[in-house]
Formats: structure tokens, C-alpha cells, sequence
């Protein structure tokens, strides 16, 4: 019995000892620290698009334009995989964004008391009672076909009817999308950093913890009257909520462009149809403003996390192609000048390889009038359809005459989200890929134009674009471009 007790107590310092050392895994490997490991994400192809791989570019044109003049700044530059639209942004893809907003005001007002106030549109506890954020109930359908008397007037009032034709449609004033941004890179700017002992690592300095920092942040809300309010407010640096911007955006497209772009002209089939009729379901979307397309990538991003398990935060949001992006992928694996080999816009077989204007006044030379159904030309190397015609599209990049002279050779970008009391001058966007209008030399894949950030147009779109989750080594080398 005597040999028992010591052995036993020699089996609990041995415990104790193993424990105070750490894990099997730290003995088994000797105790060097081999790193700590877990499974990594396999990122799926994100519906509707193809992935862009990365590697290298030479952007803009080495001679200037002979026929318009103008200078396409030219400069070598690296840009990551991302992915991509594999056509523009359809009619239908849009009028789905359109309707949720629509549902969302009409959840809203079913559970407002003064439409009924039936509280199950609205979430504001958790399954256990608990309150929670108010948010609405998605699982709740709503009662198109057997509305009470409340409900119907709650379904009847996001919809308004012409005066004179007695045509009902959607109230487009009232088709309004709050979002919110967090600006992930200026929070990480030093200079904004909310401990004054992070702002500057020079030892040489001495440091104000007392020192105010301004901060400068995009902010919406609608007044008593009903008006969106948009300002850009300065304020004391206060807490990571001062990197989060507010908008409200009117999501409906201006269906006028078509004839607001084109004076003497009868386009009137074309505003009363082109986006309401599903015989345009799968043509491009135009009457949209960069504001709008903006939006849309945010709706779009929140729709996709709603579906995601805990691996969302892996997953970068949907946002416009920067100005490199787009020209990247319009060329295609080599490089080329338009999304095609050669400089030739007809096959052997005379068939054309985008929708633009090949003549003078002939628009239909190509098959086509105006827009083209999505996708009925053939893609680049890149699985892309209509990077060069159809319709221009827009990118997340402010226009300036340096180009990309001004930006970093890798990842390039540059943005500035323009205040509403900036200059008009400020709020252009860059818009690549010419349309349907324009004539061969337009649609090159390094042309440059660009549109105000406001202004919807009949003949300009857009597509999306995500950032990859991961990005993987390789030992080989990356073709040029």
C-alpha cells in the first residue's frame, strides 16, 4: 500500500507537469512553435460569373488616338484576381432589385398600425424573447391575392396611376434604398486611428493625446416632407461608427433617357418598354446612374449574406470594376486590343463580333438597332460577353486626364466619393467599353470617357465585380499582356 501512494502522486505530477507544458501537439512536435492550421475556404464561382485570374497589363494606348486626338495615358501595372460578371447587369437582374425594395416598403407599412399593424412583418425579439434590432420577416409572405381591407391599402400604396392613360405603376419616388458602407481602408489610415500613441510611429515625435481628429463621413435620412436628405458631415473622431457612411438612393431607372438622350427622335416605345416588358428581360439594363449602380452592388452583397453560413466574412462584397479591372479583363488572356484577335469587327464568315455603329447612320449593319440581347456575341478569352459595345459601363474609378499615371502600379484604383456641394467637375466617373452608338474607334478596349455620376443615360450600364477570398502562390511566370 506504502509503494502505491508514491506512485500515484509521481502519476499526478506528471499531469500536472504535462499540462503546465501545453498540448500533445507542443510534445509531439518537440515544442517549436510549426504553426497553427484549419481548414481553408474553397471560394465557389459566384452565380452569373467567371474569375479573371490575375497577372499583368500594359493599360492605355502607346500612340495617341489619330482619329479623336486624344491621350490614353499609358503604364505597366500587376492587378489580382477578382471576379466578374460574365455579362452586364440585365433588365430582369435589376427589376428583382427594384421589387425587393418595393416588398421591403410594403412589409414596413402591413406591420405600420396605421395599415393594420400585423406585427408579424416585423422581427423585434429572438426566439427566446429577447428583444432584438427591429428587422423585417422575410418568411412572412405577402397577401397579394386575399388582402384585408388594410392590407390592401397598405399594397396599393407603393403604386400610383397616370392621370390621363390610367396606366398603374410604381411610385418611383417612393422605390428608395438605405444602405450603409463601413470604409474598411480609411479606418486603417493612421491618421484616423482612435489611439493618439498609433498615429505616428516616430519616436522623434511627441504625441497629444488630447489632439482632435476630424473626420469626414457621408450621412442620408428623409425629412417630415418626405425629401431624401444627403450631406456630408465633418465631426470629431469619436469610434469606429465614424467610418460608417449612409445612403439613400432612388433605385428606380430613369426610363426618360431614352428620350432625353435623343432630341428629334421617337423613342417613346422604347421609355414605355424597354424596362417593364419582359421581351427585355436579358438586354442590358441602361437609365442607371453610378449612384444607382452603386446600390444595386450593396443590395446585392447584403442579398448573397443573407444566404451565407459563418464562412460570409470571408466573402468580399460586390462593387463596380475599377478602371484597370475593366480594361484587364476586356483584353482577354492576350492582351488585345478589343475583346477579339486582330483588328478586323467581322468574322470569315462577315458576322460581327460586338453591337456598335459600323456605319454612318446604319445601326442595324450589325443585327441590331439599339441594345442586343446579353451574351448572343462571342465571349473574349476571358468568358466575357460584350466587354466592347452594347452598352458602356461604369466603373468604381473618378475621371481624371492623368488616368492611371496617378495611381499604384499594383491593384491600381482611384476613387472619390464626391459631397453634394463638390464641384460638378468632381463627380465623374470613368465608363469603358463604348455602346451600341458609338463607332469602331470607341469601343477599343483602352478607350476612356466618361459620365457624370447623376446622369442616367440610354446607353450606358454596368457589371459587378468581387474581390477573390484567397489568392494562392505559384512558382510559374505570369504571362504578359
Amino acid at each position: 500500500m506504502n509503494k502505491i501512494i508514491p506512485a500515484f502522486l509521481s502519476l499526478i505530477a506528471a499531469s500536472i507537469l504535462y499540462s503546465c507544458m501545453g498540448s500533445s501537439n507542443a510534445m509531439q512536435n518537440g515544442g517549436e512553435v510549426t504553426g497553427q492550421r484549419s481548414t481553408s475556404m474553397a471560394e465557389p464561382a459566384p452565380y452569373g460569373m467567371v474569375e479573371v485570374k490575375r497577372g499583368f497589363l500594359k493599360v492605355g494606348l502607346s500612340d495617341n488616338d489619330s482619329l479623336w486626338g486624344t491621350v490614353i495615358p499609358e503604364k505597366e501595372i500587376s492587378v489580382d484576381g477578382f471576379w466578374m460578371d460574365q455579362t452586364e447587369v440585365t433588365n430582369s437582374m435589376y427589376r428583382q432589385f427594384v421589387e425587393w425594395v418595393r416588398d421591403s416598403i410594403i412589409r414596413e407599412r402591413l406591420a405600420d398600425p396605421s395599415f393594420g399593424g400585423d406585427e408579424t412583418f416585423k422581427i423585434e425579439v429572438d426566439k427566446y424573447g429577447d428583444p432584438v434590432t427591429p428587422h423585417l420577416n422575410w418568411a412572412k409572405a405577402i397577401p397579394w391575392r386575399k388582402p384585408t381591407e388594410d392590407q390592401q391599402r397598405a399594397l396599393e400604396s407603393v403604386y400610383l396611376v397616370h392621370p390621363y392613360d390610367g396606366t398603374k405603376m410604381l411610385d418611383a419616388k417612393q422605390m428608395n434604398f438605405r444602405y450603409e458602407v463601413f470604409d474598411y481602408e480609411k479606418a486603417a489610415l493612421r491618421k484616423y486611428r482612435l489611439d493618439p500613441y498609433e498615429r505616428d510611429l516616430n519616436t522623434d515625435h511627441s504625441i497629444d493625446p488630447n489632439e482632435v481628429v476630424m473626420i469626414s463621413k457621408d450621412t442620408a435620412y428623409v425629412d417630415d416632407d418626405g425629401n431624401i436628405i444627403r450631406e456630408t458631415i465633418n465631426r470629431p473622431l469619436s469610434s469606429l461608427y465614424d467610418f460608417v457612411n449612409t445612403y439613400i438612393v432612388p433605385v428606380y431607372p430613369d426610363t426618360t433617357c431614352w428620350v432625353n438622350d435623343f432630341p428629334n427622335a421617337h423613342n417613346e416605345t422604347y421609355m414605355k418598354n424597354y424596362f417593364s416588358n419582359p421581351a427585355y428581360n436579358d438586354y442590358p439594363v441602361v437609365g442607371v446612374t453610378w449612384e444607382q449602380a452603386q446600390a444595386f452592388c450593396a443590395w446585392r452583397t447584403e442579398f448573397l449574406l443573407r444566404g451565407l453560413g459563418p464562412q460570409a466574412r470571408y466573402i468580399q462584397r460586390y462593387r463596380l470594376p475599377s478602371e484597370v479591372e475593366w480594361e484587364y479583363a476586356a483584353r482577354g488572356t492576350e492582351g488585345a486590343e478589343y475583346p477579339w484577335e486582330g483588328k478586323d469587327m467581322t468574322s470569315e464568315k462577315g458576322c460581327y463580333y460586338a453591337n456598335f455603329k459600323p456605319d454612318r447612320g446604319n445601326y442595324t449593319e450589325d443585327g441590331n438597332l439599339i441594345t442586343s440581347r446579353v451574351g448572343i456575341y462571342g465571349a473574349n478569352s476571358n468568358g466575357l460577353f460584350d466587354m466592347a459595345g452594347n452598352v458602356a459601363e461604369w466603373t468604381n474609378t473618378v475621371y481624371t486626364e492623368a488616368g492611371v499615371i496617378s495611381m499604384a502600379d499594383v491593384n491600381p484604383e482611384l476613387r472619390y466619393d464626391a459631397a453634394l456641394e463638390d464641384p460638378y467637375f468632381l463627380k465623374r466617373k470613368s465608363v469603358r467599353g463604348g455602346s451600341w452608338k458609338d463607332p469602331v474607334s470607341l469601343i477599343r478596349s483602352a478607350w476612356r470617357t466618361y459620365e457624370y455620376q447623376n446622369q442616367p443615360r440610354s446607353f450606358i450600364g454596368f457589371r459587378c465585380v468581387r474581390s477573390k477570398a484567397t489568392t494562392t502562390s505559384n512558382t510559374g511566370t505570369s504571362k504578359k499582356k
